[in-house]
């Protein structure tokens, strides 16, 4: 059977394409490329996850008439912080890496001393850096207590294909499914003790300070800080036919093949869903906060579980969590986005988890970025209605008027950068984060990456600026 679907760009561009039930997203996603005229992409989601490229269209639940999108891969920064300063790491064009610091005295993070050539992927712990190659090779630097000293494995580190990071440490997944870690023991970087059954490993989710791998039969394997997840004896027996997982700072979430959800990890993280267990059927998709859980199931409606103040009790607005389409999170809230454009919210109401002082002009609302306590919603006329915390970006007034034909918004940890249509960008939110103003500076943004205290622009011709 055929399936008819549409890919879209971020810059509006579409095509719509047929493709059989049982081909490979992988499949799918070339004739996208080749449909779009782009480069190397990931295909996502509606709701932004990005799609399992070894899956079949069926298994990856890709229906007739669903919308996707493709994310093209362009240069990419990403960023760490040390006490001196930020260093941050961009992937240029032609695969090599340019690093730079924020800080005055440079010292050892500013740079590497062989830069490597024909890196694929970026990927940041807390404090240091992971690059994978063309080859498949692993360069790693920065702080060595964080992942930044890759030597004990780095023979080990051949034909790798994703890498995962929790604040610490890293894994990375091999081209035969197996995985090597490095890093901090206690958050993951030590994997020894379950390195026998590391065996056919299809994707990798990270808590604050531990992992849990999905294997190919669709078995979990844990590791890392025991209460942050790194031990899940107790759901053992459960986690079978496993699709995807989410993570809370000290929690996991399993959705299994028949839209259960199985929990493990700290209690009051979202850990234990036993209060709830029973309404945890047909879940499609689950989103977290720090230390709560929020499942949207196949009729729209939402579960949640953890900690109150969290997020994990939605029980003053369950009446109207109806058709939801899509939920964000900040750190102690949540905000849904319903079938009819408006939004519900809820968790604590200086977090974001009450929107309403703007509840009348959230309508047509297209997406919604969240920064720690704080969010931001582009409406379907390009315009920007933000609420929370005014310190984290919930008080866009002093840019508003320049806030038309947004096309994407980014958010580090207490403020918020919006490209508009022309390629300019407009930031709000604590100046220390990036919310000090760059009205005018930059021009031709075609994508922003953010780290806790700034953000790096990456320009049509590729090259970076640096703005906090």
């Amino acid at each position: 059977m055929a399936v008819s679907v549409d890919v879209h760009l971020l810059s509006g561009k579409r095509v719509s394409l047929e493709t059989p039930e049982d081909a490979t997203v992988a499949e799918l996603n070339q004739s996208a490329q080749n449909a779009l005229a782009v480069g190397r992409g990931r295909l996502l989601s509606a709701d932004g996850h990005v799609l399992d490229a070894s899956q079949t269209v069926k298994r990856a639940r890709i229906r007739n008439g669903d919308e996707l999108y493709m994310r093209v891969q362009l240069p990419e920064v990403t960023a760490w912080r040390k006490r001196s300063g930020r260093t941050f790491a961009t992937v240029l064009g032609d695969g090599s890496v340019e690093t730079w610091s924020s800080a005055k005295d440079h010292g050892d993070d500013s740079s590497v001393k062989a830069q490597p050539k024909g890196v694929q992927h970026i990927q940041a712990s807390s404090s240091a850096f992971a690059a994978i190659l063309g080859d498949g090779s692993v360069v790693t630097w920065g702080d060595r207590g964080s992942g930044g000293d890759s030597s004990p494995v780095q023979a080990q580190l051949k034909g790798v294909q994703h890498i995962q990071a929790s604040f610490s440490a890293f894994a990375a997944i091999l081209g035969d499914g197996s995985v090597v870690t490095w890093g901090d023991h206690y958050s993951g970087g030590d994997s020894s003790r379950v390195q026998g059954q590391l065996t056919g490993v299809q994707h990798i989710q990270a808590s604050f300070s531990a992992f849990a791998a999905i294997l190919g039969d669709g078995s979990v394997v844990t590791w890392g800080d025991l209460d942050s997840g790194g031990d899940s004896s107790l759901a053992q027996g459960q986690l079978t036919g496993i699709q995807h997982i989410q993570a809370s700072f000290s929690a996991f979430a399993a959705i299994l093949g028949d839209g259960s959800v199985v929990t493990w990890g700290d209690h009051y993280s979202g850990g234990d869903s036993r209060s709830v267990q029973s309404q945890l059927k047909g879940v499609q998709h689950i989103q977290a906060s720090k230390g709560a859980f929020a499942a949207i199931l196949r009729d729209g409606s939402v579960v949640t579980w953890g900690g109150r103040g969290f997020g994990g009790d939605s029980s003053s607005v369950q009446a109207q969590l109806k058709g939801a389409q899509h939920i964000q999170a900040s750190d102690h809230a949540f905000a849904a986005i319903l079938g009819d454009g408006s939004v519900v919210t809820w968790g604590d109401p200086a977090a974001g988890g009450d929107s309403s002082s703007v509840q009348s002009q959230l309508k047509g609302v297209q997406h919604i970025q969240a920064s720690s306590s704080a969010f931001a919603a582009i409406l379907g006329d390009g315009s920007v209605v933000t609420w929370g915390d005014r310190d984290s970006g919930g008080d866009s007034s002093p840019v508003q008027a320049q806030l038309k034909g947004v096309q994407h918004i980014q958010a580090s940890f207490s403020a918020f950068a919006a490209i508009l249509g022309d390629g300019s960008v407009v930031t709000w939110g604590d100046h220390l984060s990036g919310g000090r103003s760059v009205q005018g500076q930059l021009k031709g943004v075609q994508h922003i990456q953010a780290s806790f205290p700034a953000f790096a622009a990456i320009l049509y011709d590729g090259s970076v600026v640096y703005f906090r």
